[in-house]
């Protein structure tokens, strides 16, 4: 299968949203009881307006247009040279076809070079397998707060990215 990573825009909103929305419930099933999907599912399976157009969001996509993933990073706000994977989906029809590891070698590639020296990520259970073969380093459990006093169990991960001399 052959697609391009490129940065996302305002108008793959929808389409990236629909992805979300049907594959997260999926693929984290196994790893989540229902108590924490019910609450979890609505607020992590929709696409965020921030990330959509902020430059260092991509989409994985088909030369005919179907978008077949999309994940990103964003800058820490506080610890310069950091910077946070943020909201990685694949389309679970397309697993294990290189698309997910795609936009993340191209996040981290464009990380470095926007100079962030390491890459923290909040994983989900189910992903901690790809992260590690992506060269993240588990450092331990964290709570993800969503808002309303919901909280989603992760895993913290980090790595440091090639070329940097320094690890926040």
């Amino acid at each position: 299968m052959q697609f391009q990573v490129r940065p996302s825009t305002q108008a793959d909103m929808a389409a990236v949203d629909a992805l979300l929305a049907r594959v997260y419930p999926k693929l984290l099933k196994a790893d989540y009881p229902p108590s924490v999907l019910v609450t979890a599912l609505p607020r992590i399976s929709r696409a965020q307006p921030e990330l959509m157009g902020c430059g260092t969001y991509y989409v994985a996509e088909t030369r005919d247009g179907r978008i077949l993933g999309a994940g990103g990073w964003t800058s820490d706000r506080k610890v310069r040279g950091l910077g946070h994977i943020r909201h990685v989906v694949s389309d679970d029809r397309f697993l294990r076809r290189g698309v997910a590891r795609a936009i993340i070698g191209h996040a981290l590639d464009t990380a470095r070079l926007a100079g962030m020296s390491a890459m923290e990520c909040w994983s989900t259970r189910t992903a901690e397998p790809f992260y590690h073969a992506m060269g993240f380093e588990t450092i331990g459990p964290i709570d993800v707060p969503l808002g309303d006093g919901i909280s989603f169990p992760s895993l913290r991960m980090h790595r440091r990215l090639p070329g940097a001399s320094t690890m926040p």
